[in-house]
């Protein structure tokens, strides 16, 4: 699923008709009272919620409210660890600019001479223009499924060249060409599993393990993986997802081993450094994963407000980039301004979490004075 800043009108006309007002809660973020916040998390029924905010190219504080599990009653802390869902992709997009970086792979060669383990089917509609990385990345390759359901514990587990065939035990359609590549914008969790299986076939790494050493290590993001099932130590770190009506999702969430789409498992201050590494990376100061070349390629846009991997967008004259994640019980939201070094994360444990963490950014934005908040 894919959110952008289209969300964020209707969640604050909301928290008017309520009367919570987002200048009436300036006060709870940062060091203070959090009466407000947890307020608004009655008000949207959410369990929990971690947030991490970043000021000069640095994370300035992170604040967490409510409980990880409603069943335990265990507090949400800063090492909780929730499901980023659509986040992943902007994180994947990045490992793969720097592969493309190292001349591994290019973003324009046609994908199929990549894949040796299985082959995204031929149509007509690929007679003049291939689908490639850089259609893949940016949702501009025709290609089918838009998103994932992922599966409860008790069920079982799809390969990914059984999702990619859409062959059971997976529970969603095959990933094919429906459209001319390069024609246009087409939301697709699919396309990026194409990518995943064409970077388990060029590296031979199996893709948590390319994340690993590709961004998550570089970074210092100790606390994610694209591990699914997440393992056995990590689980108690997880938190437990809920539906929009209050209840729990089986198990405490589900499994998605549409890994490079919606698998990464992390925490606020770990999505944090990543933004802050790539804001750092477009000034030319930093290069732990993407030189300012690799960079400024990942966000430029390809079509429809999206680069590789990110929403970008402008607000009061500025230039913003980031991701909102929906998977069943987790939604979230991730923003960074391309050049001022500010930004901000925002996980949650709820269906309704979206609304929620609209309204904390718009919060975050008025109290920064960012521009256009």
């Amino acid at each position: 699923m894919r959110n952008g800043e289209r969300g964020l009108v209707g969640s604050l006309m909301l928290i008017a008709a309520t009367g919570l007002s987002a200048a009436g809660c300036s006060t709870p973020l940062g060091p203070g009272d959090p009466t407000n916040i947890e307020a608004w998390m009655e008000l949207y029924d959410v369990p929990g919620v971690s947030i991490a905010v970043i000021r000069d190219f640095q994370l300035d504080y992170t604040e967490v409210h409510g409980v990880m599990s409603r069943a335990s009653a265990r507090p949400v802390t800063e090492q909780t660890l929730f499901q980023a869902a659509s986040m992943s992709k902007g994180v994947s997009a990045a490992a793969v600019l720097s592969l493309v970086q190292e001349g591994v792979v290019s973003l324009d060669t046609d994908i199929n001479d990549y894949l040796t383990s299985w082959q995204l089917p031929y149509n007509a509609l690929q007679n003049s223009e291939h689908v490639t990385l850089r259609r893949l990345l940016s949702h501009t390759a025709g290609t089918t499924v838009s998103g994932f359901r992922g599966y409860r514990y008790t069920e079982p587990l799809p390969t990914l060249i059984q999702i990619l065939n859409g062959e059971y035990p997976a529970n969603s359609d095959p990933v094919v060409v429906v459209r001319v590549p390069g024609s246009g914008f087409q939301y697709s969790g699919g396309g990026y599993e194409v990518m995943d299986q064409a970077i388990r076939d060029v590296t031979g790494l199996p893709y948590p393990e390319f994340m690993r050493e590709r961004v998550l290590g570089p970074i210092g993001m100790a606390n994610s993986t694209y591990e699914q099932p997440i393992s056995s130590d990590l689980r108690y770190s997880a938190a437990s997802g809920y539906y929009a009506d209050g209840t729990p999702v089986p198990g405490g969430h589900h499994i998605y081993p549409e890994i490079a789409a919606a698998g990464l498992w992390t925490t606020p201050t770990d999505l944090a450094r990543f933004l802050i590494e790539l804001q750092l990376s477009l000034r030319g100061e930093s290069n732990s994963v993407l030189s300012q070349e690799n960079a400024r390629l990942l966000l430029r846009e390809v079509k429809h407000d999206y680069s590789l991997g990110f929403d970008l967008w402008m607000r009061g004259g500025q230039p913003y980039f980031g991701h909102g994640g929906a998977n069943d019980g987790f939604r979230g939201r991730m923003v960074a301004h391309r050049t001022a070094g500010y930004g901000a994360v925002i996980l949650t444990n709820s269906d309704n979490g979206l609304d929620l963490a609209n309204a904390v950014l718009q919060l975050i934005g008025e109290r920064e004075d960012w521009p256009g908040y």
